[in-house]
């Protein structure tokens, strides 16, 4: 009779795959202008909705950082740039528009 123990290598490969991807997320901000405070508020609210414990978001000021967003190709703020997963994709302006943030998030519209 063949062991039906499972692979330990097999188990870990599925465990990974259940597991929700995690969102690396940049937010580029110049200061404490209207629509910087507007895209923070409104990536945050979205993230908290539908990312609940699955994000990294990190808020970059290009006042204080000014080369940091050279990287990342930014040409105007308030930037977000979802980096993971991939594709890589940006959305330009105060985010406001949920479902359009949704689909540059690729996640889908309605409750998790």
């Amino acid at each position: 009779m063949a062991d039906k123990t499972p692979d330990p290598q097999s188990q870990l490969l599925t465990s990974e795959r259940l597991t929700p991807e995690r969102y690396d997320l940049r937010l580029y901000i110049v200061g404490n202008m209207q629509s910087s405070t507007r895209a923070i508020a409104n990536i945050k609210a979205i993230c908290e909705d539908r990312l609940p414990g699955r994000y990294d978001l990190t808020v970059i000021d290009l006042r204080l950082q000014r080369t940091s967003g050279n990287d990342d190709g930014i040409l105007v703020a308030p930037t977000l740039v979802k980096r993971q997963p991939l594709p890589v994709r940006r959305l330009m302006g105060d985010l406001a528009d949920p479902e359009r943030v949704l689909r540059g998030l690729h996640l889908p519209k309605g409750p998790t």
